[in-house]
């Protein structure tokens, strides 16, 4: 099952063109039960059975979620909200300028944090 999501991770992510810099590497790996986009060792989208996830600022997840244009990160019915991410609707995987603009942002916010280590 999660390979499917690996699959369809891999192939959104061909799809949008991303400014990035020099030496920016890109991971695919199982999350879950779905694929996780690693960029320089962060972790900053997620494609699992809740939906395609975004780790973005606290300001644009704000403006999103009071939008109503994305929905809190969950990956367990009664488990914890994912403070960092937000899910978007399928929609979004149709409208590639605007999953570049978001897509871009979590990027760019993944390689503004430290590595975690451990």
């Amino acid at each position: 099952m999660a390979t499917k999501y690996l699959e369809q991770l891999s192939s959104i992510m061909t799809q949008i063109p991303l400014q990035l810099p020099d030496n920016t590497s890109f991971e695919y790996k199982h999350f879950f039960s779905g694929a996780a986009l690693y960029v320089n060792s962060r972790i900053c989208v997620t494609l699992t059975p809740v939906g395609f996830a975004l780790k973005l600022p606290e300001e644009a997840r704000a403006c999103l979620l009071e939008q109503q244009r994305a929905e809190p990160l969950r990956y367990f019915a009664r488990g914890p909200i994912k403070k960092d991410y937000v899910v978007f609707p399928d929609a979004l995987l149709d409208d590639m300028d605007e999953l570049q603009k978001w897509v871009q942002l979590s990027v760019d916010y993944a390689l503004s944090l430290p590595v975690k280590t451990g």
